[in-house]
Formats: C-alpha cells, sequence, structure tokens
C-alpha cells in the first residue's frame, strides 16, 4: 500500500511540474507574439519581441527541457522509482 501511495505522490508531482513549465511554453511562443508590438523596447540592441523570437525562445526551451531532467531525476530518487543503472 505505502508503494503505491508513493508513486501516485510521485505521478502527481510530475503532472504539476509538466503542466508549469507546458505554461511557461505557451506564454513563451504565444504570448511573446501575441504581445509584439507593446514589447518594443531595445534588447542587446534588437527589438524585444524580434530577439525573442529568433533567439530568446529557444534558450528558454532548452532551459526548460534541462529543468525537467535534473526535476524528475531528483523526484525519482525522492520517491524510490528512479531507474536501474548498469
Amino acid at each position: 500500500m505505502a508503494e503505491n501511495d508513493a508513486r501516485r505522490r510521485h505521478w502527481h508531482a510530475n503532472l504539476r511540474i509538466t503542466a508549469l513549465l507546458l505554461l511557461i511554453w505557451f506564454l513563451v511562443t504565444f504570448g511573446v507574439s501575441y504581445f509584439a508590438r507593446e514589447l518594443s523596447f531595445s534588447f542587446f540592441g534588437w527589438p524585444f519581441s524580434f530577439w525573442m523570437g529568433a533567439q530568446g525562445a529557444l534558450l528558454v526551451y532548452l532551459l526548460l527541457i534541462g529543468f525537467y531532467a535534473w526535476y524528475i531525476n531528483r523526484l525519482d530518487r525522492r520517491h524510490g522509482v528512479q531507474e536501474e543503472e548498469p
């Protein structure tokens, strides 16, 4: 029974972090393009909306992937469901 409870807590934590990261992805992908005219300040010599579309979004995506991998590995160890290493 305790193992099922640990797996359930692990799954709920996984769903929460996935939902949060998907929200960040959505805001970066669609929010910046939707509000591009309002984001008209200069960032590294370029308009922020242009820079975010060309470079910033890719950096955010890489950070999201790296954070997710790190967090899930930590979560797996905490709940005792990590993969066996050869």
